[in-house]
């Protein structure tokens, strides 16, 4: 079982789950820490959700810093592992990760959930500020009348600035409504389906 394989199934399976709403945004190879990391798969609507693929072909080996890294900026986290992984990979996950089940059938490879997850509880405030490019960033701040004195500042400390004015959850909404709205965003994707998919 290729990761190709996988990742074309799990595209699908999402495609068809969020097929005609305007407000989810799917995108492949996301990056982010200024795209110095990226997530195999992102569906950014509500909340932000990312899906990391380990094929019976890939390794376990960068999945402990993967799991640190992304548990700073995700809402949600899915892995989606092949059974060659399964039984490690259900070790190392945190309890909150959900997993999903890639198995080859003739037909293809079918996804199966194995565990279902729950909300993040150790997201990172300045981490997911960083998200958002500098302009993101002071537009944010300017549209709650926050910009004056910041507009020359760097990066890193307008981001602080929004950490520090704006409730988590406002903090949130700002960067996925950023994300959605990013013409490039990820690698494209191509898909039939009438879904904001990249």
């Amino acid at each position: 079982m290729h990761d190709a394989d996988v990742r074309a199934a799990l595209r699908r399976r999402l495609a068809q789950k969020h097929e005609g709403d305007s407000t989810t945004r799917i995108v492949e190879e996301m990056g982010i820490w200024s795209n110095t990391v990226r997530i195999d798969l992102a569906v950014i609507n509500g909340e932000l959700s990312g899906f990391e693929l380990k094929s019976d072909r890939d390794t376990l080996a960068r999945l402990p810093y993967q799991i640190e890294i992304y548990g700073k900026v995700f809402d949600r986290l899915i892995l989606v592992v092949g059974n060659k992984h399964m039984e490690r990979a259900m070790k190392d996950i945190p309890p909150w990760w959900g997993c999903i089940a890639a198995t080859m059938k003739d037909d293809g490879v079918t996804l199966k959930e194995v565990r279902r997850g729950r909300v993040n509880p150790n997201r990172d405030p300045m981490v997911l500020a960083r998200m958002l490019w500098r302009e993101e960033a002071l537009a944010a701040l300017e549209s709650r009348d926050l910009a004056a004195g910041w507009r020359s500042r760097r990066a890193d400390e307008i981001a602080a600035r929004l950490v520090e004015k704006l409730p988590f959850a406002d903090l949130a909404l700002t960067v996925r409504a950023a994300l959605k709205a990013r013409v490039q965003l990820g690698q494209p994707i191509c898909d039939q389906r009438k879904v904001a998919v990249q």
